[in-house]
C-alpha cells in the first residue's frame, strides 16, 4: 500500500494512505484516547473524545479522529490547547449524566471512563448539574444484568450484537436527552432472543453491562465443611487470566491459576481438558456413526452455548444437525458427579461443582434441561475468567508470587486436543486426529487448514478414500452466512464446527476486557490463541484417544463411546425457541 508523509504534532511520519488520523498518530507512539469507536465494528466518531485538530491548507480544525482521513501533508495536533480543553468539556458532559459510584463498581480500576476522567484531571464534582435520567436495572437474564445509569451512549453493544453477531436485541430507543440503549417494546434482556454470549460485556468502556456475579456464592460452598467444592477450568482461561494481574497479552499461567485455586479452598482442582478429550471421544464415534450409517448430516458440534442458543432460536430446523454430546463443562460435571462421585465414596449431592469459563452463555447453560445425569445439576456455579481474578484479589492472593502447580488427577490429565477447544477450530482439529485416527489407523496431528482467526474456513480430507468435507465458523453473524448457505444447498460438509463468540473461546464473553487503544490495534484472539497452539505442540500426548484418564473413564465405567450409558451421562436434547427481538 501507498504511504503519504503527515506531520503530527511537528514531527514528520510516514502512514499507509487510507489511515485515519488515530491510526496515524498510533504509528507515531501517540494513542489517542477514544470511548466509542472499535476498528470495523463502531465506526461511528460519537463520543468526540478523540476531538483533534488537523490541517490541510486551510487552518487548523477540529475533527473526529477515528473516522476522519489523513491526507498528504496533512499537520495534525493531539494535544494542543484547543484539543485539550474540547476533549474534557467533553467528558464533563458524559459524566454530568453518569451514576459516578466507581468505589462500588465491578469495573472500578479497569474502566475506560475512570481512567481518562483521571488522566484529564476530571473530578465527580460536575459543572453541569442539572437533571437525570433515572433507570431501572434489568436482572431479566439469567447470565448478565444491564444498568443503563452508567451507560455513557457509545453504542458499542448496540454495533457488537447487531453487526458482529447479528442478534441485534438491543439498540437505542427514543431520541435526544432521552435516548437509552434498550430492548424492542422495553422487553427485559431475558424475554428477548439474546443467546447469552456475553460479547456486548466484553466491549462496554464502563460498568454499564456485566456478568451476574456468583463469587459470593462459591465463597459461601467454600465455607460449607459438609460439601465437597471442586473445580474445573476451561482450555481459555489460562491464556487469558494473566490479564487481570497486569501480565502481558497470550501469558499461559496454567501453573499459577491451578495454585490460585488451590489456595481459595477448593478440594480438588481439576482441568475441563479432560471433559473435552472425552467429548471428542464421543464426538468424534457420533461422526464416524452418521458417515458410514446415513444419519443427519452435516454434523455440527455442540460445545458453545452461546451457539446451541442461537440455532435453538434462529436454524430450529438443524437441531437434528446438532452433535447430542454435552459441552466439555458439562461432561465434566456429569462425570464428576457419577464416576468421581462413585470412586471417591461421596453422594453426589454433597459435591459442588464450580466451573471457570471464559463463557458467560455457560451461566445460562447450567440451568437447560437434560443436564443432571446424577439427579442433581451437572455443574452447579459458573465464574468467568473476571470473576476469578476478582476472587483472587479478594483473597489477597498475590498471583505474580504463586508456584505453577498441575492439575490434580485423575480429571485434571489431558492431551494436547483438548487444549486446542479454546480457540476456533481447535475442536475441529482435535475430533479429526481421532476420527482419522480411528478410520485408517494414521496417525495426523496437525490440520491447519482449519486454524487462524478467518471467521469461516473450509476445507477437505481423504479420508480412508472417502472425502470429508469440514467447515469452521466462530462468530454468530459467521455462523449465519454459513448456514444459510448449507439450508439453500449452495454448501455441502459433512461436519461443522460452530463457536458463538469471533475467535472461539479466548475471546469469550467472560474473558478479561481490554480498552479501545489495545483491542484495535491488537488481535487479541490470536494472541491468546497462539498460547494454546504453543501448548499443544509441547505436550506428548496431543490425541484425545491417548489420554490414559479417558481410556480409564471407559473402562472403569462408560463401557465404551456411544455406549448405552455414555448416552445417558454424556449426552443431551435441544429444543426449539421463541424468536422474540
Amino acid at each position: 500500500m501507498e504511504n503519504i508523509t503527515v506531520k503530527i504534532n511537528g514531527a514528520e511520519v510516514s502512514v499507509p494512505a487510507g489511515s485515519t488520523v488515530l491510526e496515524a498518530a498510533h504509528i507515531a507512539g501517540i494513542e489517542i484516547p477514544t470511548l466509542c469507536y472499535l476498528k470495523k465494528i463502531n465506526e461511528i466518531g460519537a463520543c468526540r473524545i478523540c476531538i483533534t485538530e488537523v490541517n490541510e491548507g486551510r487552518g487548523f480544525r477540529l475533527v473526529a479522529a477515528c473516522v476522519y482521513p489523513v491526507s498528504e501533508g496533512m499537520e495534525i495536533l493531539t494535544c494542543s490547547k484547543k484539543v485539550i480543553e474540547s476533549r474534557k468539556k467533553t467528558l464533563e458532559l458524559i459524566l454530568s449524566t453518569h451514576d459516578k459510584k466507581c468505589l462500588s463498581c465491578v469495573r472500578s480500576g479497569n474502566c475506560e471512563l475512570q481512567k481518562l476522567s483521571r488522566a484529564m484531571d476530571v473530578d465527580d464534582a460536575s459543572l453541569y448539574e442539572g437533571v437525570l435520567n433515572k433507570y431501572e436495572i434489568d436482572n431479566s437474564a439469567v447470565h448478565m444484568y444491564r444498568d443503563n445509569n452508567k451507560c455513557i451512549l457509545c453504542r458499542r453493544c448496540t454495533a457488537v450484537c447487531e453487526k458482529v453477531q447479528k442478534i441485534g436485541v438491543i439498540g437505542a430507543n427514543k431520541r435526544g436527552f432521552s435516548t437509552y440503549i434498550g430492548s424492542p417494546f422495553d422487553m427485559g434482556l431475558g424475554q428477548t432472543s439474546c443467546v447469552s454470549c456475553g460479547q456486548c460485556i466484553t466491549v462496554c468502556p464502563t460498568g454499564a453491562i456485566a456478568e451476574k456475579d456468583n463469587v459470593d456464592d462459591v465463597f459461601a460452598a467454600l465455607a460449607d465443611s459438609s460439601k465437597h467444592v471442586i473445580v474445573q477450568t476451561a482450555p481459555a482461561v489460562r491464556a487469558a487470566l494473566g490479564e487481570c494481574f497486569g501480565m502481558p497479552l497470550g501469558t499461559n499461567v496454567e501453573g499459577k491459576m491451578v495454585a490460585a485455586l488451590r489456595r481459595l479452598g477448593f478440594a480438588k482442582v481439576f482441568d475441563t481438558d479432560f471433559a473435552a478429550d472425552l467429548t471428542i471421544m464421543e464426538e468424534a464415534h457420533e461422526f464416524i456413526d452418521r458417515l458410514q450409517n446415513g444419519g443427519k448430516l452435516p454434523l455440527i458440534t455442540s460445545c458453545s452455548p452461546g451457539w446451541i442458543n442461537y440455532c435453538e432460536h434462529y436454524y430450529p430446523d438443524m437441531i437434528e444437525n446438532l452433535s447430542s454430546c454435552k459441552s466439555p463443562q458439562q461432561m465434566f460435571g456429569a462425570t464428576a458427579k457419577t464416576y468421581y462421585a462413585q470412586k471417591m465414596g461421596i453422594d453426589p449431592k454433597d459435591i459442588v461443582m464450580v466451573s471457570i469459563m471464559p463463557c458467560t452463555a455457560k451461566k445460562f447453560e447450567i440451568g437447560r434441561e437434560d443436564q443432571s445425569a446424577a439427579g442433581v445439576p451437572d455443574v452447579d456455579y459458573v465464574l468467568t475468567t473476571r470473576e476469578l481474578g476478582r476472587m483472587i484479589n479478594l483473597a489477597s492472593i498475590n498471583f505474580h508470587r504463586l508456584p505453577d502447580e498441575k492439575f490434580d488427577e485423575p480429571l485434571g490429565i489431558s492431551t494436547g486436543a483438548a487444549v486446542l477447544f479454546g480457540a476456533t477450530g481447535g475442536v475441529m482439529e482435535a475430533a479429526l486426529r481421532t476420527a482419522v485416527h480411528t478410520l485408517t489407523g494414521e496417525d495426523v496431528t496437525d490440520f491447519t487448514e482449519v486454524r487462524g482467526t478467518d471467521g469461516i474456513k473450509e476445507a477437505t480430507y481423504n479420508v480412508g478414500g472417502k472425502q470429508v468435507r469440514v467447515a469452521v465458523a466462530s462468530g454468530l453473524g459467521n455462523a449465519d452466512e454459513l448456514l444459510t448457505r448449507v439450508r439453500s444447498g449452495e454448501a455441502e460438509y459433512d461436519f461443522i464446527e460452530i463457536m458463538g463468540c469471533p475467535g472461539g473461546c479466548v475471546n469469550g464473553g467472560g474473558q478479561p476486557q481490554q480498552p479501545g487503544n489495545i483491542r484495535n490495534f491488537n488481535d487479541l484472539r490470536e494472541i491468546r490463541a497462539k498460547a494454546l497452539y504453543t501448548q499443544d505442540s509441547q505436550m506428548k500426548l496431543r490425541k484425545s484417544h491417548e489420554n490414559p484418564a479417558v481410556k480409564a473413564v471407559y473402562e472403569e465405567f462408560f463401557g465404551e463411546p456411544g455406549s448405552e450409558k455414555a448416552h445417558e451421562i454424556l449426552h443431551t436434547s435441544y429444543i426449539e425457541r421463541k424468536i422474540n427481538k
